[in-house]
């Protein structure tokens, strides 16, 4: 059994604050009179001296005359510059030997930073803006990963992981501290599945104990459940007395890395009578689903403000939880200590059953996020309804109906649509993501559905193609209904780089 490293990390401040904690007031100003174009910059500063001096510089000095904030934040922060090299796209090369050249550019050793916070080894970040290690971007960037032969970064970015759950008690968001009040789609033991492959069974008891940390984490409160607190954090006890899952984020205030954004939003949202603290957590909540932002959250198809993401029940969480309940039950099984893994079997049997009750929308033919408040499905349809088929949760009947929604509205000119909805979020119509494809592919291809997972795959790749050519880029998202046209939507421009569409590139290249 591999050892964990623990790393050897000294930093001036104590990370486990998020920027918005450790500098108060200047942090507000900061960002609200726009010093940077991007709430992210500031976020990621690094302080020249101790926070506490620097606040205390900045009451003294912002009172004279000639004060000018940006020259105040350049003169005590480093301010994080864009990441550049020399390194220049070949449009000419296959886009396979262009993402080998990318690997090296993309990889990156913890660093002693203000907002972040350390591990021991190597990772791939996502690209552009995103200069951490992103939880569930790095399943996707893994599956490439093992495609080019590069299982050493793979078991790198796995210990990585399970040092922070370790260190946190769960995975954040990314490894920065103004994530740590959540975390992401729970793809840690799919990580560690995928390592299985390449090492062998052994890798599951190995990390069964983060496995279960992270299990804990999400059914934290599930014992105080009851008819008159009905949700505590990440857990819903549903009307027939079943527990099933939300997202949700422990802090209600506006998000550090979109601090102009939620303060705007939430003031606009106050006119309506909507409490600042509620919509910001909702707002967290949606971040933490990685569907930041998709109308699947919003009471109006067309408004943000009315964002609700806590009062859901999502299909993808659920998924995803009742693969980890299945892991640890094999994990369990492989270990010495076997016999919780029929309480895990177990658990992961009602799971599918309250899924199959309360997700599965009869009518419609499609599986669909809960309402809590509302005690009904929401109207959204997007490819969220598709991971029961990855996880072979669906009934044959079901699948044939998803399989229908799939070729006759989502399937588009480049791959899938997210939803059916133009929202003007961007994992909304016209915009599709390459780990919604992967997942959608191997879906359809688990109930033999092997001709439109072709299809599928063909056209993905053929966009991918054409826009690398035109380019030289691989980008975050791609606008599948129009592909000559650049994605939008979001709350910051479409980024380049980039880790998952790398990821499942090769990987669509490398299976059939």
């Amino acid at each position: 059994m591999r050892e964990i490293e623990t790393p050897q990390i000294y930093s001036v401040v104590p990370a486990i604050l998020p920027p918005d904690q450790l500098f108060g007031p200047l942090f507000h100003d900061v960002q609200m009179n726009h010093v940077f174009p991007d709430s992210i910059t500031f976020a990621d500063c690094f302080p020249k001296r101790a926070p506490e001096e620097i606040l205390n510089l900045y009451e003294i000095e912002k009172h004279k005359q000639d004060f000018k904030l940006k020259d105040f934040v350049c003169e005590y922060f480093e301010i994080p510059t864009p990441i550049q090299t020399d390194y220049e796209s070949d449009q000419q090369l296959p886009v396979t030997e262009h993402i080998a050249q990318l690997w090296p550019l993309l990889t990156r050793q913890s660093q002693t930073n203000c907002s972040m916070l350390p591990v021991p080894k190597s990772y791939i970040v996502p690209g552009g803006r995103f200069r951490g290690l992103y939880y569930w971007d790095s399943y996707f960037t893994m599956l490439g990963l093992q495609c080019a032969g590069e299982h050493e970064l793979i078991r790198d970015m796995v210990d990585n992981f399970a040092y922070l759950i370790d260190a946190y008690g769960h995975i954040p968001n990314a490894n920065r501290s103004y994530y740590l009040t959540r975390s992401q789609p729970p793809f840690f033991a799919l990580m560690v599945q995928l390592l299985a492959e390449i090492d062998g069974p052994d890798v599951l008891t190995e990390y069964l104990p983060h496995m279960q940390k992270e299990y804990n984490y999400w059914m934290d409160g599930y014992y105080r459940l009851s008819a008159k607190e009905d949700c505590i954090r990440r857990v819903v006890l549903m009307p027939d007395g079943s527990i099933l899952n939300r997202y949700w984020d422990d802090q209600s205030a506006p998000r550090p890395e979109s601090y102009v954004e939620d303060v705007e939003m939430a003031h606009r949202a106050a006119s309506d009578g909507v409490e600042p603290g509620t919509l910001y957590r909702h707002i967290r909540a949606a971040c933490e689903s990685g569907w930041d932002f998709s109308c699947r959250w919003f009471r109006e198809e067309n408004n943000m403000e009315s964002i609700h993401t806590t009062d859901m029940v999502p299909v993808d969480l659920n998924c995803l939880l009742y693969d980890l309940e299945e892991t640890l039950a094999e994990a369990y099984a492989h270990s010495s200590f076997s016999e919780p893994s029929a309480y895990f079997l177990q658990k992961a049997e009602k799971r599918k059953k309250a899924m199959t009750k309360y997700l599965w929308h009869e009518e419609k033919g499609f599986y669909m996020d809960y309402d809590t408040k509302s005690e009904k499905s929401t109207p959204i349809m997007s490819l969220a309804g598709i991971f029961p088929l990855f996880f072979k949760i669906a009934s044959p009947e079901q699948a044939g109906q998803l399989h229908e929604h799939l070729v006759s509205s989502f399937m588009k000119k480049g791959g899938l649509v997210s939803s059916l909805h133009e929202s003007g979020q961007q994992w909304d119509y016209p915009n599709g993501w390459a780990p919604l494809q992967y997942i959608s592919y191997v879906g359809l291809r688990n109930y033999g559905f092997d001709a439109t997972a072709d299809e599928l795959k063909k056209r993905w790749i053929a966009m991918s193609d054409q826009a690398f050519k035109e380019t030289g880029k691989m980008m975050e998202k791609y606008n599948v209904v129009d592909p000559g046209s650049e994605a939008g939507g979001g709350e910051y421009p479409n980024q380049d780089g980039f880790g998952w569409t790398n990821g499942v590139y090769l990987w669509m290249k490398h299976n059939s």
